[in-house]
């Protein structure tokens, strides 16, 4: 359930469904059973009118890669059935939002990856879309073209904040760095969604990083386990990973119980939280 104004990431394993999902939300593949709605439209049932608003950027575009991204637009525009006129205002803009005004005219087959993917999320907001959908946008991307597509897709959400966006990932901190809603779902069924707030606050389970002067020892590790509000703890490397209930208030009282029992704390680093949940729920959930 994607709300307006809303960037929602889709979470979920290997397997959970989450490109099935998408699949039958764009009409790639059929459903078996049930519906799925776009802007109120049955896509099972009225496909072209559901999707006539939908952008999509799925995990691997192809293109043919004698063509250029300006003439990709052309090509797709007049798909859209777009006046040439209005391909040609918004290529230029779309491009330059994708910082791939350089590019414009060289040939689509030279590209690496990561600027196939830019194009391809240019191609996704050409015709002005009421809903954009997108699958794992950065996968198999280095590190620059992770940080440079994620930095597009928050200018995007800047520059137009009505516009929904629907991202499935299994980077946790993406979704963390990007979304301000999550639907988590394992083997085909829902496990939570609401706004990250909401998610944050009513699960206040945490992994804490816990490393001590001299490192890490089984003893250390199984006084920490017996202090209040704590699940776990466990040598893990350099570190003690400490399972933990409660909010920051409890961290620091965590920190002063584990002070008091005379070990010298050199750093104390709570993990990604929402890590934490997302790990909690897909256990439960098995």
């Amino acid at each position: 359930n994607v709300k307006k104004n809303s960037f929602t990431g889709f979470l979920g394993p290997n397997g959970a469904g989450k490109s099935t999902t998408l699949k039958i939300l764009t009409h790639l593949i059929n459903a078996s059973s049930g519906n799925a709605y776009i802007n109120g439209i049955d896509v099972t049932v009225d496909a072209k009118n559901a999707l006539m608003g939908v952008g999509t950027v799925v995990e691997t575009p192809e293109f043919y890669g004698y063509l250029t991204p300006r003439q990709t637009f052309q090509y797709m525009g007049a798909i859209y059935g777009m006046s040439k006129e209005s391909i040609a205002a918004q290529t230029e803009e779309i491009l330059a939002d994708v910082k791939m005004s350089e590019w414009i005219d060289k040939k689509l087959g030279t590209f690496s990856k990561g600027m196939r993917q830019r194009v391809s999320l240019g191609i996704a907001l050409l015709n002005d879309p009421t809903v954009i959908v997108l699958d794992e946008p950065t996968s198999g991307l280095d590190p620059r073209g992770m940080a440079e597509t994620r930095q597009i897709l928050k200018n995007l959400r800047n520059k137009n904040n009505n516009l929904p966006i629907l991202m499935s990932s299994h980077m946790l901190h993406e979704v963390t760095d990007l979304c301000d809603r999550i639907t988590m779902i394992n083997h085909g069924a829902l496990l939570m969604e609401g706004t990250m707030e909401e998610v944050l606050g009513a699960n206040n389970a945490r992994n804490i990083s816990v490393k001590i002067v001299g490192g890490p020892t089984e003893e250390a590790a199984n006084a920490i386990a017996k202090l209040q509000n704590v699940n776990s703890a466990q040598v893990s490397g350099a570190v003690i990973k400490v399972g933990f209930n409660g909010g920051d208030e409890d961290q620091m009282q965590l920190l002063k119980e584990i002070t008091d029992l005379g070990i010298k704390v050199f750093s104390f680093n709570e993990e990604d939280a929402l890590e934490s949940i997302y790990l909690n729920m897909i256990k439960e959930s098995r």
